[in-house]
C-alpha cells in the first residue's frame, strides 16, 4: 500500500513523495533517541520506484532527488500518515518534528496539475488539498479575478512574465477556507532548520504558480492577441512592454535585459508593482461604510397577537462595512472593531476595515448630523432613535447619505411597494342579464347600497384596530405585521369624514365619479379602492360580462359581425343606465351600421322620440343612404339646405320620426331651435369636430338637451388630450371633472412628461365609456386585407430648388425681426409656401403656367399612376391643397386621357354623391383626387386600392383617416399607401418629427402643428434649410 503526498516547495516547486506500508512493517522496534540532524525516511518510496507509482513517463519526469521535509517524529522514527496508521496502528503519537530526507520528484506547475488527477486513488490528506487549490485556481481564472505581472528571477538575473491572483473580496472569500483548511505536512519543506513555511506565504506562491499556468492556457486556447498589428517598419528594439505581452502569452516567459534594456524593463516592473499594490490598499473600491435602519424587533403589532405599544422607540441606525462587489456581503461594526468575522475577509483582501469604515462614517456624518454623535464613542456599533428620528432618516437624510457614497440598506416595507391606508368603497347593485332594467333598478341616479371602510392595502381593519391607530403618538406604526407611516392629522380628517359620508345616501353616479376620478389630496385619507358588484361593478371594472352581445334586429338590411353585436349591446348597455357613449371604433369597422342597428332595435321595442345625428355636411347623404338600406322601416328627416322647415313646421315634422339628420354648421346657427325638441339621444358623428372645448359650435352642441349622448370617432385624439376630454364632456358631462381636474391630472403629466401611469390610468378611467376597436386586431376582424405603408422620396427640380431657396431667404429675414403673433403668423406662412414650391412651382406663383416637366413630386405621380392604370386598379390622392387638388386633376386627366375627378369642400351634395357612386362602379374613373379635409372622411371607396398622400398634414391621424377611405371593411385586396416627400426639404425633417412623435399619439397622444411656431431660428433654419443632395440631376 502506498499513499502519495505533495509539498509546496520554497523554490516553488511541487514535490511529490510516498509512503510504503510494506516498510514500515518490516522496520525493527525502535530503539534510539531523537536526532539531532536529518535522517534518511525508513518507509519513503524510493525515487525511481516513484515515477513508476505514479505513472510518469520520460518526458513528464522533473527532478528526483531529496528533500528535507519537517514530519512529525517519535524518538528516532517519523511517525506514519494518518491513511498509514491503519496498517501500523500500534504506532505511537508524534513528540516532536524532526527534518527527514526524503527521496521526491519535483514537477513545475504544470505538470503537477496533469499528474494530480493521477493520484487521487492513492493520495494522503495534502494531495486532496492540492487538487482544492487546482479547483480553486480555475475558478479563479474563469471568473477574471487574475492579473500579469513581471518579476525578476535572482538565479536567472533575468525578469520573467507571470500570472497571479487578483486582489479582490471574491479573491479573499476563496483564499481563507483554502488557508485554514492546509494540512501542515504541504509546508514542511525545511531549507534550513526544522519547521513549518509560513501558510499564507505557502498558499499564495501555490495558487499563483496554478493561476499563470491556468491563466496561460485559457489565453492561448481563446486565441487572444494581446498586441496590436504591427505596421510599418519594425524597429530595431521592441519596447520592453511589448516583450512583457508576449511573454504573457508564450512558452518562454523571460525577457532578456539585452533585448529590452535593463533600465526600461525595471521600470517597467516597478510601475507594474505600483499599479497592483494600488490595487491592494486602502479597499480600492471594493467596500463602504452602510447604515441599516432596524425595526424594533419586539414591536408589537395592532392585529397580531403582540401587545399595543406604548412608544415608537426602539429603532437602531446599524453602523456596517459592505462589500461593492457582494453588497450581500457585509461586516457589522462590532466585528470590525475586533477583526473578525467577514471584516476579517475584508483583511484578507488588504483593506483596512477599521480605517474605511470611520471614512465612510464621516462622510455620512456631513449629511446627516445625528451621526455625529455616534462617532464619539471610539467604537460605535449604531445610533438608537425613536419613531420620529427614523422617519425623518427614511424620508430626509437617507438619500442625501447615499449620495455621499455611503450604503444605505432601508426596511424592504419602505423601499418596495407600501401598503397605503386609505379608505375603500363597496357598492352593490342589480346584475345586468344584457337587458335594459326599470329605471327604479337601473341608472346613474339610483341609490345604492354602499359601506365606506378604512384599509391597509387589501386588508380591511377592524373598529378596534382604527380605535387603537388614531390614539397612537408615533408616525411609524406595525399593523397586522407591516410598518406603516401614518399622518395622524389627515387619520383624524378621513375618519370625521368617513362618519360624516355615513349619514348620507350615495346614488350609483357618486360611486362612479368616485372610481373614476378618486379623490383629492387634501381630503384626509385618500380613496384606494372602489369595489361595486352587479351592473355598476362591470362598468368600474370592465369586466366581460358587463354587457352582453345583443343579435342583429330582425328585418336589419345585414347581419351584424361578432365584434359589432358586442358594440351594438355595449350601446344599449350604456344607453339603459343613462350614461353617454364614445364608440371609437378604427374608421370602416362600421360605426354607423352599429348605430342604426340600436335604432331600429328600439324601434321594434317601441321606444318613442327622435335621435338627434349631427354629421359634417359631406355624410348627411350617406347617412340617409345606409339607413335606407340597412333600417328602412326608420324614419328619416333630413334638416339641411335652404328651404329646410322650421318652428312649429319643424317640430311636427320631427315628432313622429326616428332619425333626424343635420351638420355642424345647422347645429351651431339653428341651436336655438333643436333646442326646443325633445330628444331622446343626440347622436355626433366624426366627433373630432366638438374636440376645441371652448369653440361656439361646441358649446352649441354640449347645451342640446337630451338624456342620452352618444359620440363616433375614428380618432379619439387628433393633436391633444383635451381633444378626448371635449369628446367625452358631450357624452357624459361632469364625470371627468373640470377641464382643469383632466388638465391636471391627466394631459399634463401625459403630454409633457410622458408619465406612462397617468397613461394607464387614462386608459382604466375613459374604459368606462369608450369602446374602441381597430381593424388591425385579428380578433375583431380576420377577413381585412393588408394594408402597406411606404415613404417615397422626390427629389426638387433645379427650378423648385431655386424656388424653396428664395422664399427660405426672404422669409427667414423677416423671421428674425418679428416678434409674438407676428413671427408665428411668419413661420406658418413660410411652412405652406415651401410646402407649396415642393408641389409644384405653379402652385406658388399662381401663373397659370405649364404643369410637365417641371416638379419631382409629379413626376414621381404619374409614374406611381401609370403602374396603376396598367393593372387595371384605381387610386386616391389626397392633398391638403384645394387649388393644387384642382391643377392636379386637371394635368393628369390630360396625360391619362381620362376623366379625373376633383372633390373639394367646394362641391355641393348632389355632385359628390355622384362622384363617390361613379368611382365605386368598375367602369368609373381610375383616378380620384381629393382635398384631405372634404374627403378624408365618412366616404367609403373601397374601389381604389391605392392611396396617394401627395403632401404631407401635420397630423398622422388625420391621414390614416384619410387612407381609410379605401382601407376598410369591403376591401378585398391589399391597399398601398404611399406618402410623398422631398428629400432633403422641410417635409422630410417633419416626416422624421411626427414618426417619433406616433407612439404617443397611438397613446391618445397626437401632434398638432402650433409646436412648429415656437420654435428657435435656429431650430426653425435646420428643419427648412435646403439639403444639397435635394435636387435632381
Amino acid at each position: 500500500m502506498l499513499v502519495a503526498h505533495c509539498v509546496f516547495s520554497g523554490e516553488g516547486g511541487w514535490e511529490f513523495w510516498a509512503e510504503d506500508a510494506g516498510l514500515l512493517s518490516a522496520l525493527p522496534a525502535q530503539r534510539g533517541r531523537r536526532s539531532q540532524r536529518p535522517r534518511p525516511h525508513p518507509f519513503a518510496v524510493q525515487a525511481r520506484a516513484l515515477c513508476d507509482a505514479f505513472g510518469l513517463t520520460e518526458a513528464e519526469f522533473g527532478d528526483a532527488g531529496w528533500s528535507v521535509l519537517a514530519l512529525p517524529a517519535y524518538r528516532d522514527r517519523p511517525c506514519p500518515s494518518r491513511e498509514l496508521r491503519e496498517a501500523a496502528p500500534q504506532a505511537p503519537v508524534a513528540d516532536h518534528l524532526g527534518g527527514w530526507v526524503v527521496p521526491t520528484v519535483r514537477l513545475e506547475a504544470g505538470a503537477a496539475l496533469r499528474l494530480l488527477p493521477r493520484l487521487a486513488p492513492i493520495g494522503g490528506a495534502t494531495v486532496r488539498y492540492a487538487a482544492a487549490l487546482a479547483e480553486a485556481a480555475e475558478r479563479l481564472v474563469h471568473s477574471g479575478l487574475v492579473v500579469p505581472a513581471l518579476d525578476f528571477d535572482d538565479e536567472d538575473g533575468c525578469f520573467f512574465a507571470s500570472w497571479r491572483q487578483a486582489p479582490s473580496l471574491q479573491t479573499a472569500a476563496l483564499r481563507i477556507p483554502l488557508l485554514a483548511a492546509m494540512p501542515p505536512a504541504f509546508r514542511c519543506w525545511m531549507p534550513d532548520e526544522v519547521g513549518l513555511g509560513p501558510a499564507e506565504w505557502v498558499l499564495d506562491a501555490a495558487l499563483d504558480s496554478l493561476v499563470d499556468v491556468l491563466a496561460g492556457q485559457a489565453v492561448d486556447a481563446a486565441g487572444l492577441d494581446l498586441l496590436p498589428p504591427q505596421r510599418g517598419r519594425a524597429p530595431r528594439r521592441a519596447p520592453a512592454a511589448e516583450h512583457w505581452l508576449t511573454a504573457l502569452t508564450s512558452e518562454d516567459n523571460l525577457l532578456d535585459p539585452d533585448e529590452t534594456g535593463q533600465r526600461e524593463v525595471t521600470a517597467l516592473a516597478e510601475r507594474i508593482e505600483t499599479w497592483q499594490q494600488g490595487g491592494r490598499r486602502g479597499g480600492g473600491g471594493l467596500v463602504r461604510a452602510c447604515l441599516r435602519l432596524a425595526a424594533p424587533a419586539d414591536a408589537a403589532s395592532f392585529g397580531g397577537p403582540a401587545a399595543e405599544p406604548e412608544d415608537g422607540d426602539g429603532w437602531r441606525l446599524e453602523l456596517l462595512l459592505q462589500s461593492q462587489e457582494d453588497p450581500s456581503l457585509v461586516a457589522d461594526a462590532a466585528e470590525v472593531w475586533r477583526l473578525d468575522g467577514n471584516a476579517l475577509l475584508f483583511a484578507e483582501a488588504g483593506i483596512d476595515p477599521q480605517a474605511e469604515l470611520l471614512a465612510g462614517l464621516g462622510r455620512a456624518a456631513q449629511e446627516y448630523p445625528t451621526l455625529a454623535r455616534a462617532l464619539r464613542d471610539p467604537a460605535p456599533v449604531a445610533v438608537a432613535l425613536d419613531a420620529d428620528g427614523a422617519l425623518a432618516f427614511l424620508r430626509t437624510h437617507a438619500g442625501a447619505v447615499a449620495a455621499a457614497g455611503v450604503g444605505v440598506l432601508l426596511p424592504a416595507w419602505w423601499s418596495g411597494p407600501r401598503p397605503q391606508l386609505g379608505l375603500r368603497l363597496t357598492a352593490q347593485t342589480p346584475p345586468q342579464p344584457g337587458r335594459v332594467a326599470k329605471d327604479s333598478e337601473l341608472g346613474l341616479d339610483t341609490i345604492v347600497e354602499y359601506a365606506w371602510q378604512v384599509a391597509l392595502g387589501d386588508d380591511v381593519l377592524t373598529e378596534a384596530e382604527l380605535t387603537a391607530l388614531a390614539a397612537a403618538k408615533t408616525p411609524l406604526v406595525r399593523v397586522r405585521g407591516q410598518w406603516v407611516e401614518v399622518d395622524q392629522r389627515r387619520l383624524a380628517d378621513g375618519l370625521k369624514r368617513l362618519a360624516r359620508t355615513r349619514q348620507r345616501g350615495m346614488t350609483a353616479r357618486d360611486v362612479l365619479k368616485a372610481g373614476l376620478l378618486g379623490d383629492d389630496a387634501d381630503a384626509g385619507l385618500p380613496l384606494v379602492g372602489v369595489t361595486a358588484t352587479g351592473w355598476l361593478g362591470g362598468l368600474l371594472h370592465g369586466a366581460d360580462g358587463a354587457y352582453a352581445a345583443l343579435p342583429t334586429p330582425d328585418g336589419f338590411g345585414a347581419a351584424l359581425r361578432p365584434y359589432q353585436e358586442r358594440g351594438l349591446g355595449w350601446l344599449s348597455f350604456m344607453d339603459g343606465l343613462g350614461l353617454g357613449a364614445v364608440l371609437a371604433d378604427d374608421m370602416g369597422l362600421g360605426k354607423t351600421i352599429q348605430v342604426l342597428a340600436l335604432l331600429e332595435r328600439e324601434r321594434q321595442t317601441g321606444a318613442t322620440g327622435p335621435t338627434l345625428l349631427i354629421c359634417p355636411m359631406s355624410l348627411v347623404a350617406n347617412w340617409q343612404r345606409e339607413a335606407a338600406r340597412f333600417a328602412p322601416k326608420l324614419a328619416v328627416h333630413v334638416h339641411h339646405g335652404a328651404e329646410r322647415l322650421t318652428g312649429e313646421q319643424f317640430r311636427d315634422a320631427v315628432a313622429g320620426v326616428d332619425l333626424v339628420l343635420t351638420t355642424y354648421a345647422l347645429a351651431l346657427r339653428d341651436q336655438a331651435e333643436l333646442a326646443e325638441v325633445g330628444w331622446r339621444r343626440i347622436v355626433v358623428d366624426e366627433a373630432q369636430a366638438i374636440k376645441n372645448a371652448a369653440a361656439k359650435q361646441s358649446r352649441a352642441i354640449r347645451a342640446l338637451p337630451a338624456p342620452r349622448r352618444i359620440a363616433l370617432t375614428g380618432t379619439p385624439v387628433e393633436n391633444r388630450l383635451a381633444d378626448l376630454h371635449s369628446i367625452l364632456e358631450f357624452a357624459s358631462p361632469g364625470l371627468l371633472g373640470s377641464t382643469e381636474t383632466f388638465k391636471r391630472r391627466f394631459a399634463v403629466p401625459i403630454e409633457r412628461d410622458g408619465d406612462e401611469a397617468a397613461a394607464a390610468r387614462l386608459r382604466q378611467v375613459t374604459g368606462a365609456f369608450l369602446l374602441r376597436r381597430v381593424k388591425t386586431d385579428p380578433t375583431i376582424i380576420s377577413d381585412l386585407p393588408e394594408k402597406i405603408e411606404m415613404t417615397v422620396a422626390c427629389n426638387l427640380t433645379r427650378e423648385q430648388a431655386a424656388l424653396y431657396q428664395s422664399v427660405l431667404d426672404d422669409m427667414m429675414a423677416q423671421i428674425e425681426a418679428a416678434e409674438g403673433i407676428d413671427r408665428r403668423g411668419l413661420i406658418l406662412a413660410t411652412l405652406t409656401k415651401l410646402k407649396q414650391v415642393c408641389n409644384h412651382p405653379a402652385q406658388l406663383l399662381k401663373d397659370g403656367s405649364r404643369i410637365a416637366g417641371r416638379s419631382g413630386k409629379v413626376a414621381r405621380v404619374e409614374e406611381i399612376c401609370e403602374e396603376v392604370l396598367a393593372a387595371g386598379e384605381k387610386v386616391l390622392l389626397f392633398t391638403q391643397f384645394a387649388e393644387f387638388g384642382g391643377m392636379l386633376a386637371e394635368h393628369l386627366a390630360a396625360r391619362f386621357g381620362q376623366a379625373v375627378p376633383f372633390l373639394h369642400g367646394g362641391v355641393d351634395k348632389k355632385t359628390r354623391d355622384r362622384m363617390v357612386v361613379s368611382f365605386q362602379e368598375p367602369a368609373g374613373p381610375s383616378l380620384f383626387v381629393l382635398s384631405l379635409k372634404a374627403g378624408g372622411v365618412g366616404l367609403n371607396l373601397t374601389a381604389a386600392n391605392h392611396v396617394i398622400h401627395v403632401d404631407r398634414w401635420w397630423n398622422p391621424a388625420v391621414e390614416d383617416q384619410a387612407t381609410d377611405r379605401a382601407f376598410r371593411i369591403g376591401q378585398r385586396r391589399n391597399v398601398q399607401v404611399r406618402k410623398l416627400l422631398c428629400a432633403g426639404t422641410l417635409e422630410e425633417r417633419i416626416d422624421a418629427v411626427l414618426q417619433q412623435k406616433k407612439a404617443l399619439a397611438e397613446a391618445t397622444v397626437g401632434t398638432g402643428e402650433a409646436w412648429l411656431t415656437e420654435l428657435s431660428t435656429q431650430a426653425l433654419r435646420e428643419l427648412v434649410t435646403l439639403a444639397r443632395d435635394a435636387v435632381v440631376e
